[in-house]
């Protein structure tokens, strides 16, 4: 297998710092080899055409978790501009009691 290595370049996300795997488009010729790189290191891979990014590809595993982070992040952010507009929630043995009561419907329903 050909050995890819990410040319000294670090990324840096909020909070996070990971290196990120560089390869030429050349090299999607061999799909098992890019199956492999994908699915082995856990991150999205940096295609570069004519040495310039061009495109990004990932494992179906890594985009599943990068879409439910993104919608994690989300639901964040709405809680906290909630809080901020001075909503007070609700309270958690309510919201217990309901998700116990729609469960045991659900289970009933079978």
């Amino acid at each position: 297998m050909t050995s890819y290595h990410n040319n000294g370049i670090i990324m840096v996300r909020k909070d996070e710092v990971y290196n990120m795997q560089i390869i030429p488009i050349k090299d999607l010729k061999n799909t098992g080899e890019m199956s492999e790189l994908c699915n082995g290191s856990g991150e999205p891979v940096f295609i570069t055409k004519n040495g310039y990014g061009d495109m990004v590809i990932m494992s179906l595993k890594t985009y599943e978790e990068q879409c439910y982070a993104g919608y994690v992040r989300r639901k964040l952010s709405e809680a906290e501009r909630s809080i901020a507009a001075g909503n007070k929630g609700r309270n958690y043995k309510d919201v217990i009691n309901e998700l116990r009561a729609k469960n045991e419907q659900r289970i009933n329903s079978k």
